[in-house]
Parts: C-alpha cells; structure tokens; sequence
C-alpha cells in the first residue's frame, strides 16, 4: 500500500456552507487532499449547530462533513476578508463554493479574475439550479431540488402526499456529482495546464438518478407514480413478516431467481405458473404473489428466513437501523464503521471512506475541527502574514 494518499497533492480552499458545497469536500479530504475550510469568524458554517441530537452541546454531524478539513476564518463580507480569501485561493488547485450564483463575483472573485493569478484553478460551483438559466438566481436548496428532479413526486405510497428520505440526498447528490467534475477537471488539466468550471445543480444531480423517468413518458406516455414499497412490474420484490415481528427484504423478481424461492418454499410449481413463470407475469400479479410469500414468510422467525434464502442463493437482508450497524460482522470485517476520538465527546464512530482502493485508499485523520484552528498554520505558515497582520485582522474582526 502506498504511503502516500492519492490526493494528498492538492489543495482544495472550501468557501461553502451547509451540506451542498461541503460533502465534496469531505470527499476529497478522505482521499488525503489538504481541505481549508473558510468560515465566517461570528459562528462558522451553521453545520456546527445542525443535528438532531446534540449531546454535550455539540453537533454530531459536524465532526462528520467537516472530517479530516483545517478550518481559517475569514469575513468575505469585508473588503479585508475578500482580500484575505483571494490570496489563499492563488495558492490553491480547487476553489469550492456553493453561494447563491452571482455572489463570488460581487466579491470581486469572479472565475475569470481568478484565473488572472491562477490559470490552473479548478473553480467549483455547487448551487440549487445551477450557474445559468432563468432559475440560477433563485435560493435553492436540496429538498426544493429533489422535488424539481422527480424523486420527491415517485417516493411515498400513493394514496399520500410525496415523501422525502430521512436524509439529505439532494445536496449530498450535487456534491458528489460535484466531486466526479473536479476530478475530470483536475484530469484535463494535466493535458492543458487550464482549470475550469465544475458547474453541479442539485436538480440535475437529482434527474441524473431517475433511470428511464423521461422517455417513459416522452415515448409511451407512462407517468410514474409512487408505489409504496414495491416499484412497478417486479416482483417479488418488497419487504415481508417473520413470526418474530421482523422485517425481511426479498429480492427475487429474476426468473432463476424466484425458481430458487419457489423451491425453498417447497412450491416449485409457482416457478411453472402462467402467472408467475416470466417477468413480466410476476409484475402484473405482484399483489397476489406478494401475499404468497408473505403469508409463508409469517411461518418463520428472521434468523431461519434469512439462513434458508443464503443457503437458496435468494437475495434477502434486513433493514438495518444504526444500533444493528454497529455489531453487525460484515460492516467490523470491512471497517465500514470507524471510531475516532472527539476532544470532547470522546469515542465517535460515524461511516468510513468509499469506494476502498487497494494500494491508495482513503482514510479519516481526525473529526471536525474547531472554528478557525488553523488559523496561524495556514496563513502564517502559507501566507506568509506577520504577527502584525494577523493582529490587525482580529482586531478588526476580518479573522
């Protein structure tokens, strides 16, 4: 395994806020990329405040999306901030933003004139619409995206109003979008020299996941609508009872496959029937056929279900919830889960880096840093700036 990690040769300066901007940070931090992340000097990014729980005062997700980042204040609302930034940005390779489109260039720190100094910068910008169109200029944020993407419209049971999921996957899509752009940028510039534009709208981050959704209506005028826990046409596919009060995904909707659950059933003539025989009979008669294998599911406890489908080759798995997480082997086997330690929380487990590589993986240094603890390392040590300088922005609240 290589000592060094693959991205531990760029530096990324993090202008963002919140989850949009800041995810693709996260990302590349995990990779080894030297992140330095800018925050207002009054309170920081609000993410220190976000969460739902907040033991000992403090937020649990922060120490997550802001891991393995150094943390500089900064003003941008002065013209001594705005200053401050732009030196920092000429050292950089990526600059990371997801301000409302127009905001860096009232700063004076436009694309093209951060190319006067920075030719090579990779500028990425993260944003609820995007840079350009007749919405660019709106407020954006994740759920408004996920809503003008589809997903919001096709998630839910159909006799209910559109759901969301518990997490946010409109601005988490963006930014990983946003991360896949600045790695081809980052790509083509060894070919160039040049840097670009990585331009990521949450609602297309959010089309880009909705399969067929537009042909299916442009071709053959099929609207999708939300189903529930099923999607249409495949079966078996859903979530069934144990006798011990379980919940048991079965995925068996390919013909092999449901030959393999009708036989651990000990009904192998469904895998022959008119109604069940082909793929596209099973999703015409899923109602009926999930009641099937509910009604046999209901026989068993969770265990013996999921021993027998394993044993069968029928995918199937329960729906984990964090406590199951945690002392579940296949997740210790693969340190999916990792736990570091909070200065002030202690132990802290949270998700560890994906994909893995096998000579260059990623890996978490530390959690969430505090608000401007790399002040002195960074622009000191990087910058260059005295001991008067930086007393002169703090005294004048720029840092």
């Amino acid at each position: 395994m290589s000592e060094q990690m693959p991205l531990a040769d760029l530096r990324v300066v993090e202008l963002g806020q919140l989850l949009a901007g800041p995810f693709c940070g996260q990302l590349l931090g995990d990779f080894g990329a030297q992140v330095i992340k800018v925050e207002d000097p009054r309170n920081g990014d609000p993410m220190r405040q976000w969460g739902r729980e907040r033991p000992y005062g403090r937020s649990l997700w922060w120490p997550v999306v802001a891991r393995n980042k150094q943390s500089v204040t900064a003003d941008l609302r002065t013209e001594e901030g705005q200053k401050l930034v732009a030196r920092l940005i000429a050292e950089a390779d990526v600059l990371i933003e997801n301000f409302r489109p127009g905001t860096l260039e009232r700063w004076g720190m436009s694309p093209e004139k951060l190319w006067e100094t920075n030719p090579k910068l990779v500028i990425t910008r993260v944003s609820g619409y995007g840079q350009t169109g007749p919405y660019s200029k709106r407020a954006g944020y994740g759920s408004i995206g996920e809503a003008m993407g589809g997903i919001r419209y096709t998630t839910g049971d159909p006799d209910r109003a559109p759901s969301r999921t518990g997490i946010s996957l409109g601005d988490s899509l963006a930014a990983t979008f946003a991360c896949i752009g600045t790695l081809v940028a980052l790509h083509n510039r060894e070919r160039t020299g040049k840097g670009q534009i990585v331009d990521s709208a949450i609602y297309e981050a959010v089309l880009a996941m909705m399969e067929s959704l537009v042909p299916e209506y442009q071709v053959a005028g099929y609207q999708r609508e939300r189903t529930g826990t099923t999607l249409p046409n495949v079966a078996p596919s859903n979530v069934y009872p144990t006798a011990d009060d379980e919940m048991v995904l079965l995925a068996a909707n390919q013909d092999t496959v449901f030959r393999r659950l009708a036989d651990a059933m000990g009904r192998p003539e469904l895998a022959t029937d008119e109604r069940y025989a082909t793929h596209g009979a099973r999703g015409k008669y899923m109602e009926e056929l999930d009641g099937l294998i509910a009604e046999w599911t209901a026989t068993m406890k969770a265990d013996e279900l999921l021993e027998l489908m394993n044993d069968k080759g029928v995918p199937a798995g329960r729906i984990y919830r964090a406590k199951d997480m945690l002392v579940d082997p296949h997740f210790a086997a693969r340190e999916a889960i990792v736990r570091l330690v909070h200065p002030e929380i202690g132990e802290f487990a949270m998700h560890n880096v994906v994909p893995k590589l096998s000579d260059t993986p990623g890996s978490i240094r530390h959690v969430g840093p505090e608000l401007g603890e790399h002040n002195e390392a960074i622009y000191r040590d990087l910058l260059g700036l005295g001991d008067d300088e930086l007393a002169s922005l703090r005294s004048a609240g720029v840092i």
